[in-house]
């Protein structure tokens, strides 16, 4: 009995939830602007993610740990990113442990962001170079309503996230051009801190930490010219928003 009185529970807020969605789909406009495909509009909040934390060391090269090196980086691009007016959000402020899916929950609270995460590779064996990634699927938001039901699952986006893709190649470009690192691209891959977001994210792998790169990714002037690698990035990534919404303002006004 107790199972039937379960489910006939869920089944009215399934419908309830049906008759929202009826309700508050909005009608067709009959409007000049309506025909035009509206541009990304320019974030206003970055989260900038510095992998690992607290026991979770992340690769390490002698006493080099990549956990530090992931923060000091951050806290450089935070201070850049705030000097040229932007509002950052950090998922870690200290040698603390945080959660992959807190990491993603802290981005998808966050309103108008992009999720820049910060990390160094770990190798062995002779490798260098900078690689930043993007989901080639990220997660749909669930529906307020319902984004608490354990089971429910907002659909994948159908194609690569285009937006996340440019937003890797705009700081992978910077990266390569300020620090004349070997330039290992912009790769595609299921990451959980990307594609369990709904806004445009990357995750940059800044270095190795092994002995071919050690050396220079612990000086103090190599992470500087890091930092501002991204932070142009990002930053560029922003000017090509705002031109894009400037091409179609002018071209719808001419209707």
């Amino acid at each position: 009995m107790k199972n039937i009185v379960a489910w006939l529970g869920l089944g009215l807020m399934l419908a309830s939830f049906v008759w929202w969605q009826i309700l508050s789909t909005p009608r067709p406009v009959n409007s000049t602007s309506s025909r035009h495909t509206a541009a990304p509009a320019p974030f206003t909040v970055v989260v900038l993610d510095p992998g690992h934390g607290g026991q979770d060391s992340g690769a390490m090269c002698g006493a080099i740990l990549e956990k530090d090196l992931t923060l000091d980086v951050a806290q450089r691009v935070d201070r850049l990113l705030q000097s040229q007016g932007l509002a950052t959000v950090m998922t870690r402020v200290g040698d603390s442990y945080v959660s992959l899916q807190d990491r993603a929950a802290v981005t998808n609270r966050a309103r108008d962001c992009i999720l820049v995460s910060i990390h160094f590779n770990e190798s062995k064996k002779t490798a260098s170079g900078v690689e930043t990634y993007y989901a080639e699927h990220q997660a749909a938001p669930a529906p307020r309503l319902v984004s608490w039901i354990p089971f429910f699952n907002g659909p994948a986006a159908e194609s690569p996230t285009l937006a996340s893709q440019s937003l890797a190649r705009f700081i992978q470009e910077a990266m390569i051009a300020r620090t004349k690192a070997p330039d290992r691209g912009t790769k595609a891959e299921q990451l959980f801190v990307l594609a369990n977001v709904s806004t445009p994210a990357v995750l940059v792998e800044a270095g190795f930490l092994n002995k071919d790169e050690i050396a220079k990714l612990d000086n103090n002037d190599y992470r500087d010219q890091m930092a501002a690698a991204i932070s142009e990035g990002i930053l560029r990534y922003r000017d090509v928003l705002k031109e894009r919404q400037l091409t179609l303002a002018v071209t719808g006004s001419g209707d």
